[in-house]
């Protein structure tokens, strides 16, 4: 069962990091512009982001392995479809529905570690495996999509998808349980489409900041019309029988520091990650393949932070390695804004790699077990919906404000065209970066409690710090 969440997970890393590395030879093949060539990233974050809960739900709701195997089946097709793209809408509209695809995948994976796991060692150990995958489907992904890009074409970093999903479905079928409630609840459609909806207006609105500004009437009109729609939807979940999700879980301060903290460094590493692909293409003139070396580095660092936290969280609990991991995630990002036109892989890229790799490898599994910590087997599903949401979501918006500080400070330089304005917009946004990780710190270190509470659904407090919950017992 390991190996088929681990499958899962590598598909989702994967086909994020190696589309990094294509950018640029997508945008000259399919004409993309230099602003909607964010479309391919946020297309996909935008639809993975809005379904997630859905998603976590019905893993719930139709079993795990229901929704393993089509998560995988539809994730295969389409890749197919993106890879065969001819024009810019085709493979954002095909990138939109392996979001769809995404929202059902990630969650399952996340929801079969749950419940098959015991909290504490056990489960801690299970999270260390599936969070070293994503770090090494990272060092893969950059390297092969940089191998594939140059000497095969950008659009097989989309087909390798398809053989994952060949391989990984009848291992699906095979070891995941079919494992759901004795009586099937009811799915909240309602709450479902308001949820979606939601997420999606409020994102968009952002994501188009590159066209609209801040504070014009498209964007502010779209943030309201957001607003409104998840006014409308906790309405409705306050309710409803079997809502989508039952808003009670929040009152768990680990879960909910949790999101919040995840939300932040998506917010910082998504569109780092999008500037540095950028930043070694297209301003210091590096191959995809020797771009794709250059993010080696960061990747294994996220292995190794990944490993170290698995040992030592069983010992000191989780929010310990997630603050010592998200102040050095920080400090590498911020470190990274100094790159300069004329940098180098030694000078400019390795030392924040490494500094800043570390430490997002150090959080990521303690902020996962802080919020999956003390929810009930019947709820996984919901609470890996709202983390992954959080996550996603948190990379649109991030993506959005850090291109909107990039083209801002670029387009304010003496010489805009040129490659000093270009990278001053980078560093800017590397800058913003480290300091959104920043925050995420700092909530981590106050708002954490230092052993996570179970949920409080069956009365206990919320906000109470039992000695035995943050180990299992």
């Amino acid at each position: 069962m390991l190996t088929v969440v681990c499958l899962c997970q590598l598909m989702v890393v994967l086909d994020v990091s190696v589309v990094n590395v294509a950018l640029p030879s997508i945008r000259t093949d399919l004409g993309f512009t230099a602003s909607g060539l964010q479309w391919v990233v946020n297309a996909y974050t935008l639809a993975f982001g809005g379904l997630l809960l859905l998603g976590g739900r019905l893993a719930d709701v139709i079993g795990q392995r229901r929704a393993a195997v089509a998560g995988l089946a539809l994730f295969g097709v389409t890749s197919l479809l993106g890879g065969l793209a001819q024009q810019p809408w085709e493979l954002v509209a095909a990138r939109a529905a392996q979001g769809v695809s995404g929202a059902l995948l990630l969650p399952v994976s996340l929801t079969v570690i749950t419940t098959t796991f015991a909290e504490g060692p056990a489960r801690h150990r299970a999270l260390a495996v599936w969070g070293a995958v994503a770090g090494a489907g990272g060092a893969a992904g950059v390297l092969l999509g940089g191998v594939l890009t140059e000497y095969l074409d950008w659009r097989w970093v989309l087909f390798v998808n398809v053989p994952i999903a060949a391989v990984a479905i009848p291992l699906a079928v095979a070891c995941v349980p079919a494992r759901r409630p004795g009586r099937r609840p009811r799915l909240d459609i309602a709450g479902a489409v308001l949820a979606t909806a939601a997420m999606v207006v409020l994102v968009y609105s952002v994501v188009r900041t590159d066209t609209y500004a801040w504070g014009s009437p498209q964007t502010l009109g779209g943030l309201a019309l957001g607003l409104v729609l998840a006014g409308a939807f906790v309405a409705v979940e306050r309710r409803t029988a079997a809502p989508l999700v039952r808003l009670g879980i929040l009152r768990s301060r680990s879960l909910a520091v949790a999101c919040l903290t995840v939300f932040l460094i998506a917010c910082g590493q998504f569109g780092a990650f999008y500037f540095a692909s950028l930043y070694l293409q297209g301003v210091v003139e590096y191959s995809p393949v020797r771009t794709g070396l250059a993010f080696v580095p960061f990747s294994l660092g996220v292995v190794t932070g990944t490993i170290v936290a698995g040992r030592i969280m069983a010992r000191v609990g989780p929010r310990p390695p997630l603050v010592v991991g998200l102040v050095l995630a920080a400090a590498g990002m911020s470190w990274f804004g100094a790159v300069s036109p004329h940098g180098s892989f030694t000078g400019d890229i390795l030392g924040p790699s490494l500094v800043a790799s570390l430490g997002l490898g150090l959080c990521m599994v303690p902020n996962t077990a802080a919020g999956t910590s003390g929810v009930a087997r019947e709820e996984a599903g919901l609470a890996s919906g709202l983390l992954n949401s959080a996550r996603q979501c948190g990379g649109s918006i991030g993506l959005a404000v850090l291109v909107t500080v990039a083209g801002t400070v670029t387009r304010h330089h003496e010489d805009p065209a040129g490659a000093a304005a270009v990278t001053a917009g980078y560093g800017r946004a590397f800058l913003v970066s480290g300091l959104l990780i920043a925050v995420a710190a700092l909530a981590a270190a106050v708002l954490l409690p230092r052993r996570p509470a179970p949920d409080p659904a069956g009365g206990a407090d919320a906000d109470a710090e039992p000695a035995a919950a943050g180990t299992g017992g």
